[in-house]
């Protein structure tokens, strides 16, 4: 409806000018001067109710982490601060202070991999790391 419009004035204001003689100022057009708008009245309201309920919608959640990771600062590896999770498997934590330690199974029954974690053997492979203060000695 609203390019209609502007069509009609544009029509008008070309009849104007062919009227007026090559030396004359051009008159100018008030419909031109309006800003053009965006409608998407081809749809109804089909767009406004699609989005109506973008208000009501909470922002994301953290997925399964709403406090974050449980991290334990206290972590030493042969002397050496490293950051870990509680939990996180001891060979991981050992990779990250660069430690070597040497697997045979991986699965715990071999023993290849013994350290000590807070002054006690324990496999590697297998054990994670604890909450409070972990000292591991390779």
């Amino acid at each position: 409806m609203q390019s209609l419009k502007v069509a009609i004035s544009l029509l008008v204001c070309l009849s104007h000018i062919s009227s007026i003689t090559s030396f004359a100022v051009l008159p100018s057009c008030p419909a031109i001067n309006e800003l053009p708008t965006t409608s998407l009245g081809m749809f109804g309201n089909a767009f406004k109710s699609a989005f109506a309920n973008d208000d009501a919608i909470k922002p994301a959640q953290n997925a399964g982490l709403s406090n974050g990771p449980n991290n334990n600062d206290k972590v030493t590896v042969n002397g050496k601060p490293v950051k870990a999770v509680v939990g996180q498997k001891i060979s991981v934590v050992a990779s990250a202070a660069r430690a070597k330690i040497s697997y045979g199974c991986k699965a715990g029954s071999c023993g290849t991999c013994t350290v000590k974690i807070n002054g006690r053997a324990a496999r590697a492979c297998q054990s994670a790391v604890p909450s409070g203060k972990c000292t591991i000695q390779t």
